[in-house]
C-alpha cells in the first residue's frame, strides 16, 4: 500500500514538472511573441505579423497562466482560480482578436467604420484589461507563497499595471498618440512583458528541474 501511494506521488511530481517545463518554453516564446507584435505592431505597422503575433500570444498566455496556478494555488486557492480565469480569459480574448483581424486581412474585408471596437475585444477588455487584474492576483501570490523568484513578483505587478493603464487609456482617452497610451505601450511591449515572460518562463523550467 505505501510502494503504491508513493509511486502515485512520483507519477504527480513528473507530471507536474512536465508541465511547469512546457508553460517555461510557453513564457519564453510568449516573451519573443510579445517583442514582435510590438515591432511590426508599432514600429513596421504590419497588420498581418502583429495580428498572427497576437494570436499566438494569446494562446502561450494560457498555458503559462495553468503553469503560474499550479505553482501558487495552494496558497489562497480561491485567488488563483480567480487569476486563473481572468487570465484564461485574456488569453483567449487576445486570440481571437488577433484571429478576427488576421481572418480580415487575408480575404480583405474591411469595417464599416475602422474606429468602433472589436466586438471580440473592445478596446482591449479581456487582452488588457482581464489579463491585467488576473496577473495583479498573480504577482500577489507568487510574492506571498515565494513560489518563483521574489523579483518575479514584483515586476509581474508592473507588467499588470501598465496593461490595465492601457486598457483604460483605449477606452476613455483613445487617441493612439496621446503619451497616457504611448509611454505605458513602450514600456510594456518592448521591455516589462518580454522581461518578465522570459524570466517567469527560466523560473518555471528550473523549478521543474529542482
Amino acid at each position: 500500500m505505501a510502494t503504491t501511494l508513493v509511486a502515485g506521488t512520483a507519477a504527480r511530481a513528473d507530471a507536474s514538472a512536465g508541465y511547469a517545463r512546457f508553460a517555461g518554453v510557453c513564457a519564453v516564446l510568449a516573451g519573443i511573441g510579445t517583442l514582435v507584435y510590438s515591432i511590426s505592431f508599432i514600429l513596421l505597422a504590419n497588420e498581418a505579423v502583429s495580428s498572427l503575433a497576437l494570436l499566438a500570444n494569446g494562446l502561450l498566455a494560457t498555458a503559462v497562466a495553468v503553469g503560474i496556478y499550479e505553482r501558487v494555488k495552494s496558497q489562497e486557492p480561491s485567488f488563483a482560480l480567480w487569476a486563473l480565469l481572468l487570465s484564461l480569459l485574456g488569453g483567449i480574448g487576445a486570440a481571437l482578436h488577433g484571429g478576427y483581424d488576421l481572418a480580415a486581412l487575408l480575404h480583405s474585408h474591411s469595417p464599416v467604420d475602422p474606429n468602433l471596437p472589436s466586438a471580440m475585444d473592445p478596446r482591449g477588455l479581456l487582452t488588457f484589461g482581464a489579463s491585467g487584474i488576473g496577473l495583479w492576483v498573480f504577482a500577489w501570490l507568487i510574492l506571498r507563497s515565494k513560489s518563483l523568484p521574489t523579483p518575479v513578483g514584483y515586476l509581474g505587478y508592473l507588467v499588470a499595471a501598465l496593461q490595465i493603464v492601457l486598457y483604460l487609456g483605449r477606452l476613455i482617452v483613445f487617441d493612439a498618440a496621446n503619451p497616457v497610451i504611448v509611454v505605458p505601450a513602450l514600456l510594456a511591449g518592448f521591455i516589462a512583458t518580454p522581461i518578465w515572460y522570459v524570466w517567469l518562463g527560466v523560473s518555471l523550467w528550473r523549478g521543474a528541474r529542482a
